[in-house]
């Protein structure tokens, strides 16, 4: 079968927290194309033998700095073209934290904080990450 395309498994989490009575997103800038210079929801790649929910968790911490011990799977995106580099399918995943820890930005993020809900919205987001914050609000 010549018509077979790669797929590419990639992990990303919505980190929701309030602070006074206003919903946020943890959010990462992307140091690298595509969308260099965007926000993002952290995450990424899975590496080779590891379990994607366990790509969640590590590139969550590698990207903001910050462990969580929660996450619960929201939606699985596999639209073709979602991204401009090939087949990517994402395991969403969502957690909430109390407070707002401060995040330190690593790996490939050279930025890392916490936006209020509707501003990361209205402002856009690298890739199909406004839909998947959209779809993580309506399963919350």
């Amino acid at each position: 079968m010549a018509d077979r395309e790669t797929a590419y498994l990639t992990a990303d989490v919505v980190a929701l927290s309030d602070a006074d009575g206003v919903l946020h997103v943890l959010l990462i800038r992307r140091v690298y194309d595509p969308h260099a210079g965007m926000w993002a929801l952290p995450g990424g790649h899975v590496d080779p033998g590891e379990d994607v929910q366990a790509a969640a968790f590590r590139e969550f911490a590698e990207e903001t700095g910050l462990h969580v011990v929660n996450l619960r799977p929201v939606v699985i995106c596999s639209d073709p073209g979602r991204d401009p580099r090939g087949r990517y399918v994402s395991f969403a995943y969502a957690t909430y934290l109390s407070g707002m820890p401060t995040p330190t930005a690593g790996d490939d993020a050279d930025a890392a904080r916490w936006v209020p809900v509707t501003t990361a919205l209205a402002d856009g987001l690298a890739f199909d990450h406004a839909d998947i914050l959209r779809d993580t609000l309506t399963r919350r």
